[in-house]
């Protein structure tokens, strides 16, 4: 298994914050279908204030590039990216049209 660690802000707004939230709550389906086909085993977000931190862990097969092309094929991620993308605000120094931005691990016991 390999692990990935992403960060993003949201948009430091609190009914956006709340509706984000909600949204993940229930999320489609089809979203859910497009992780696992592209190798993803598990995943979990936490967020504090409007700071989010993604964990993924997933098989020898995934890669970012394969993710992409997976969600190509489902309509419904545009649009839930769409959707997202009212919510989210790139970090600092994210390159332009990055969102979730790959963190390095410093430490682990």
């Amino acid at each position: 298994m390999k692990r990935y660690c992403l960060a993003l802000d949201l948009k430091d707004d609190p009914e956006l914050i709340k509706a984000y939230d909600d949204y993940h709550k229930d999320v489609w389906p089809e979203i859910l279908q497009s992780l696992r086909e592209s190798g993803i085993k598990d995943m979990e977000i936490y967020r504090v204030e409007t700071r989010m931190f993604m964990i993924i862990d997933a098989d020898e097969s995934f890669s970012f590039e394969k993710k992409a092309k997976i969600d190509a094929k489902y309509p419904e991620n545009e649009k839930w990216e769409e959707i997202m993308g009212k919510f989210q605000q790139s970090l600092p120094f994210a390159k332009p049209g990055e969102k979730w931005v790959l963190m390095e691990k410093v430490f682990k016991l």
